[in-house]
């Protein structure tokens, strides 16, 4: 089997720890739920995700080298 987190057009895809969390939410002044969604079953997700994670994507990007967004994992 294939793992496609592994793929090299999978964007990385970080679970952020409970203080990162708190300054990112913060920093936009937002609530947890206010973030886009991801479903846990998406296959790019780590290992570790669970439902309530927010998790930091970094995608490359042509015009800022390099796009970081976040997601709520929902069930």
């Amino acid at each position: 089997m294939v793992d496609v987190s592994q793929h090299n057009l999978v964007p990385e895809h970080t679970v952020l720890d409970h203080e990162s969390v708190e300054e990112l939410l913060a920093e936009y002044d937002i609530g947890r739920t206010d973030l886009p969604k991801i479903q846990r079953r998406d296959a790019a997700l780590p290992e570790d995700a669970e439902v309530g994670n927010v998790v930091k994507i970094v995608r490359d990007s042509r015009t800022t080298d390099e796009a970081i967004v976040y997601r709520l994992v929902v069930e």
